[in-house]
């Protein structure tokens, strides 16, 4: 492995669990009959434990999309075409009469007051120079997986350090949440192909219609995810080698990002079903990186819930997503931010001077 990514494992420390504890014993004082604020409640005490503070007060949010293509997508396992991938990052980048980006992802990061970063992972065109745009491609798309690895080692530890130096400048320019996000067409293939490795589950039941395929598209899907685990050119027990083997260029750098950002104690919240590929293996790589995932919504996609359920993680919400770029995450933010404002803002029925602290 890489020594920079060496590293950088080795930097990542689980949540501060004393912290944790502080932050639940001043939790059961604050002006509100216990359990009141819900899952908001576990969220601001996790919030303690990643920023080592009983009254967390993270700022900004970022979001960095991550873009690639993939050889599979030879296969029809998308509505769209690969045309669209590169066609969609110039959307990112666009100048528009609302400010900078026309896509779904900037629309709402406006909303926001987000940061919005754009990296080529791999696109498979010539990408038009432009000073919003961070090149990292190291080939234009992935090898097809249905018949050998998608990618080398050597490249996806590649992209990996690319996704935490943009990860490291994110947080940098002052995210305190960061969503990791993605664009390629034909990625949740990749993505149900890893998801059906690490947890050994046939493709059917992890492998959805990503874009809206039809049943004819997603039969294919479904046996190019199979051919790629016949292969059996990787193991759960090796999480990189499966990376390598059955992944992309964008899921590489969103795991770069994630072990970044979590090393730094920052938080990271996981948008949707690509992005929980790359969690399963992050996590598998260095358990600790959990502590630091809060994913937005349970996403469209089939094998999301299961992905989810391995991690033992809980969504926020479940709004039928399934756009990709980050939008999901950077809906649950203000959550975030919301969940940490009560610990770190509300006050004890003793400060209040309020009867009744045991409710």
């Amino acid at each position: 492995m890489h020594p920079e990514l060496t590293a950088l494992m080795s930097a990542l420390r689980p949540a501060d669990a004393a912290v944790m504890q502080a932050a639940r014993e001043r939790q059961a004082q604050l002006t509100k009959p216990a359990g009141a604020l819900g899952d908001l409640e576990d969220l601001a005490v996790r919030l303690s434990g990643v920023f080592g503070q009983v009254q967390p007060h993270p700022r900004g949010v970022a979001v960095v999309v991550a873009a690639g293509d993939h050889g599979v997508a030879a296969a029809g396992v998308s509505a769209y075409p690969p045309e669209v991938t590169p066609a969609m990052v110039a959307n990112f980048l666009a100048d528009t009469p609302a400010g900078p980006g026309g896509a779904a992802v900037n629309a709402i990061a406006r909303t926001l007051g987000a940061r919005v970063y754009v990296m080529d992972a791999g696109v498979n065109a010539e990408l038009p120079a432009h000073p919003r745009l961070v090149r990292a491609a190291l080939r234009r798309g992935t090898r097809d997986l249905r018949t050998g690895s998608a990618m080398t080692r050597s490249e996806t530890e590649a992209l990996m350090l690319a996704g935490a130096a943009l990860a490291r400048q994110a947080i940098q320019e002052g995210a305190d949440l960061l969503v990791p996000g993605e664009m390629g067409i034909g990625n949740t293939t990749p993505a149900a192909a890893i998801t059906a490795r690490m947890l050994g589950l046939d493709p059917a039941a992890v492998t959805g219609r990503g874009t809206g395929v039809d049943d004819a598209a997603l039969e294919r899907k479904v046996a190019a995810v199979r051919a790629a685990l016949e292969r059996g050119d990787s193991d759960p027990a090796d999480p990189l080698g499966v990376l390598a083997d059955l992944g992309g260029f964008e899921i590489a750098a969103m795991l770069g990002m994630m072990l970044q950002t979590a090393a730094l104690r920052r938080a990271v919240i996981l948008d949707g079903f690509v992005e929980g590929a790359a969690a399963l293996v992050g996590v598998a790589l260095v358990p600790e990186l959990r502590d630091f995932l809060f994913p937005a919504g349970e996403c469209a996609e089939v094998g999301h819930a299961a992905q989810l359920t391995h991690l033992q993680l809980k969504p926020m919400f479940r709004l039928g997503l399934r756009l990709g770029e980050g939008t999901g995450g950077l809906l649950a933010a203000p959550l975030l931010l919301a969940a940490a404002a009560t610990l770190r803002e509300m006050r004890t029925f003793a400060e209040a001077g309020v009867p009744g602290g045991t409710v």
